[in-house]
């Protein structure tokens, strides 16, 4: 693990004892310290992943690229690393994270701490099709969802409120099979791109 972080501090040409303070901060920081001596193979994949956002963090970098950072992590960890991208945001870090988790996404863009809501982009085959913040986005495509069942799958209808999807939903005469609840992410991700994530 210190090899790994030298190597790298080496390659930002961070000098010593920079170099070492450095290290040993980030270490500490995402609780690595005790693990310093150990191979990285024998390291849990939540580890790993830490140590690679505190490689990532050695040389101060403006802008953080985090490229599904929790994938495969087990929920305790998950949270662990989400609160480590918050706190680095509220150290005035901007970042730029990609996942498929969009309950991650609604968390994690509500929660940073810096008073501004954080931006969404929803890309479909490569390409950016909207950009927002979650309250921009409910408020685009609705922020009142009815689910209706039609057979064996769901249609979902988008209202502006949720006291309109309501409405429509107390104007029904038969509501076998329909409910009303706040649309997510998930259901705009879905009726911008057609489908569900893979």
């Amino acid at each position: 693990v210190w090899e790994n972080m030298e190597l790298h501090g080496r390659l930002h040409h961070l000098r010593n004892p920079q170099r070492q303070q450095l290290i040993n901060q980030w270490l500490e920081y995402v609780e690595l310290d005790i693990r310093r001596n150990d191979l990285v193979k024998t390291l849990s994949g939540g580890m790993k992943r830490r140590l690679q956002i505190a490689r990532a963090l050695l040389h101060h970098p403006k802008i953080l690229f985090l490229d599904e950072p929790t994938v495969g992590l087990d929920p305790q960890t998950r949270r662990r690393l989400w609160e480590i991208i918050l706190d680095l945001n509220k150290q005035g870090m901007t970042m730029l994270l990609t996942t498929h988790y969009m309950e991650e996404v609604e968390y994690l863009c509500n929660a940073f701490g810096t008073g501004k809501p954080g931006r969404i982009g929803i890309m479909d085959s490569g390409k950016l099709i909207t950009l927002g913040t979650l309250q921009q986005l409910r408020s685009t495509y609705g922020e009142g969802l009815v689910m209706k069942q039609a057979g064996d799958r769901w249609e979902y209808l988008f209202f502006p409120t949720l006291e309109e999807a309501n409405a429509y939903l107390d104007r029904q005469a038969d509501k076998t099979g329909m409910m009303v609840r706040p649309s997510n992410l998930e259901d705009i991700f879905v009726e911008l791109t057609g489908r569900q994530l893979e």
